[in-house]
């Protein structure tokens, strides 16, 4: 056996016959169930205490039946799979869960009332299921932001091996440093057969104790959670059942990347051919009822957000022309959908002549891509760092959502000169309309590295949903309050 694991990393890693995640979990799980079955007791007084203030009359049966609502309100949380640990801090299947569970226990007192006869007092359909439901989902988003905070400070991580090439599990490893709250860390990679020379190596910190065959050895070495399988010609169909076998005792999961990357969702799914297992994978809707539904609910949440902020917008224009010369309202010609040009609106944040004095400063530029990016910009005045900082500069561009121009949630809105470099790939951001905000304001703005910002838009057409837009729009809050990444 060719893992390499000398006295020093045997200390480290020895952490007992019970795993670290199990401990937390368990924790976790047990503070998830109680707060449900307080949301749903409060839930059952709420009401109970509200039909008393009005002056109803309730009889011991149905103050007995609310609270056996009550506790049965884990179970039917249970039935929706909200307990299941890989929902754990990720929002949207949490939440959908919570919904499920709710909605399902209230069709089932509901019909199992009218099936058998039984008289039953509306409000614990009508108010206190719906509240406990509400009063659920707060408690779990408040619960998910405390898991994000103990994550990001290295706490109730899953340990994690990775398998593959070097540069897919270098990837892998950044991916996992960069976003914390998916809860996941690798602790040791192994890599194809030929490619291990040794004790010794490692990648990005991240230590390589073998190859294929080690797999499960190595996972059993350093207590490993999950292993992650990325995609590679060396590990096909028979090679990948084996290894689930072999890390099936330990309860270690197994995570496998396909080879098509950044298609999720509704878009993929598992069909049966001819007894072989294939993905399917549909395409994209760019046109239909969907994308129209899209363009209408950007207008609308557009012309009512210039209605709402007309004011504010009016001071920031006065600030713009009174602390430096020049028009208040910045002018720019992007490249839109379908690599349409299009005049785009920003409060000026720059001194005049800003873009002639741009090829002073290009031995100065901080991306590693197309884009020209600088933390101290010189050009940018007193006001308009201010205003880039919480994205105050981007507000008239609901100007050109209104328009049809732009979308409230899409990839960036390029440049001309830098559409002209991009590669074929690349190009597939054009296929959808460019947005206000979008993947790449809600994972970092321009703390981002060029390819990083490519792959959240590109990942971002490949898998766009109106729901998807409100989960961006709903982070966006929190990503420009904070500030982080603007300059």
């Amino acid at each position: 056996m060719r893992v390499g694991l000398g006295e020093r990393d045997a200390a480290v890693l020895d952490t007992g016959p019970l795993k670290a995640s199990s401990i937390w979990t368990r924790s976790y799980m047990r503070a998830l169930v109680a707060g449900d079955v307080a949301c749903a007791m409060i839930a059952c007084e709420g009401v109970m205490g509200v039909r008393l203030w009005l002056g109803a009359f309730i009889p011991w049966s149905e103050l007995l039946f609310g609270f056996g609502l009550a506790l049965v309100w884990p179970a039917a949380m249970a039935l929706a799979g909200v307990y299941r640990e890989r929902s754990h801090g990720e929002g949207s299947e949490e939440f959908r869960a919570v919904f499920d569970g709710g909605v399902g226990l209230t069709a089932a007192v509901a019909i199992g009332a009218y099936a058998t006869q039984t008289m039953i007092a509306r409000s614990y359909v009508m108010a206190m299921l719906p509240l406990a439901t509400v009063l659920t989902l707060v408690f779990r988003w408040r619960m998910r932001k405390r898991l994000h905070r103990r994550r990001a400070e290295g706490e109730y991580l899953r340990r994690v091996v990775a398998v593959g090439h070097r540069t897919a599990v270098l990837d892998l490893v950044m991916q996992f440093r960069r976003q914390p709250y998916h809860g996941m860390r690798v602790v040791a990679a192994c890599l194809p057969p030929g490619q291990f020379p040794g004790n010794g190596l490692d990648i990005d910190g991240v230590p390589v104790y073998g190859d294929f065959a080690d797999v499960a050895t190595v996972a059993d070495k350093v207590s490993a959670d999950a292993v992650a399988v990325l995609a590679c010609p060396e590990l096909d169909g028979a090679a990948l059942r084996r290894l689930a076998w072999s890390i099936e005792t330990k309860g270690t999961e197994l995570f496998v990347a396909p080879a098509l990357m950044d298609v999720a969702g509704p878009r993929t799914s598992i069909r049966p051919v001819a007894g072989m297992p294939l993905l399917h994978v549909e395409h994209p809707e760019f046109d239909g009822a969907r994308q129209v539904a899209k363009s209408l609910f950007d207008r609308l949440v557009a012309t009512a957000a210039l209605t709402v902020l007309a004011v504010p917008m009016l001071v920031i224009a006065i600030l713009v022309r009174t602390t430096s010369e020049g028009p208040a309202l910045f002018r720019q010609t992007r490249v839109g959908r379908a690599g349409r040009e299009f005049p785009v609106f920003k409060f000026r944040t720059m001194v005049r002549d800003a873009e002639k004095l741009k090829t002073e400063l290009l031995a100065a530029n901080e991306f590693d891509g197309v884009l020209f990016k600088m933390r101290n910009d010189p050009r940018v005045t007193r006001v308009g760092a201010f205003l880039r900082r919480y994205s105050l500069d981007e507000l008239p561009q609901l100007l050109n959502v209104v328009r049809g121009e732009m979308s409230l949630v899409g990839p960036r809105p390029p440049l001309p000169d830098e559409v002209a470099q991009y590669g074929t790939d690349v190009r597939r951001r054009l296929v959808v309309k460019p947005g206000m905000t979008g993947l790449w304001q809600v994972s970092g703005r321009s703390d981002l590295s060029w390819e990083e910002s490519v792959r959240l838009d590109l990942r971002y057409v490949e898998n766009w949903s109106l729901i998807l837009d409100l989960q961006i729009l709903w982070k966006t809050w929190s990503a420009v309050t904070r500030g982080g990444g603007a300059y």
